[in-house]
């Protein structure tokens, strides 16, 4: 059965760092895309950040150049490092992970890990 787990979620204060880890677990199959969502009370969910195939990125706008995307292909592994945090930043951040590769993989999904970020 295949997992996603996430964590490196918190609260921090407008301009601060954190680090959210994704670990994916139980699949015999590569996972060729993964990434980030989030989601804020009353919004739906939107993309972030995704990786796939030979580590090609993709960003929403909102985070381009504060948010990196990363992937330890061999363990299955995504991380995603946040800088510059904002308010509008705190949302339930999802990992998802496709055998196929795509700009927005949906096949599995984690539980999701809160960020808060404080004014």
């Amino acid at each position: 059965q295949v997992q996603l787990v996430e964590s490196g979620g918190g609260l921090v204060q407008a301009g601060g760092s954190l680090r959210l880890t994704c670990v994916a677990s139980g699949s015999i199959f590569r996972f060729n895309s993964m990434g980030w969502y989030r989601q804020a009370p009353g919004k739906q969910r939107e993309l972030v950040a995704a990786i796939r195939g030979g580590d090609i990125t993709n960003y929403a706008d909102s985070v381009k150049g504060r948010f990196t995307i990363s992937r330890d292909s061999a363990n299955n592994t995504i991380y995603l490092q946040m800088i510059r945090l904002k308010p509008e930043d705190t949302a339930v951040y999802y990992c998802a992970a496709d055998r196929s590769i795509t700009y927005y993989p949906h096949d599995y999904w984690g539980q999701g890990t809160q960020v808060t970020v404080s004014s």
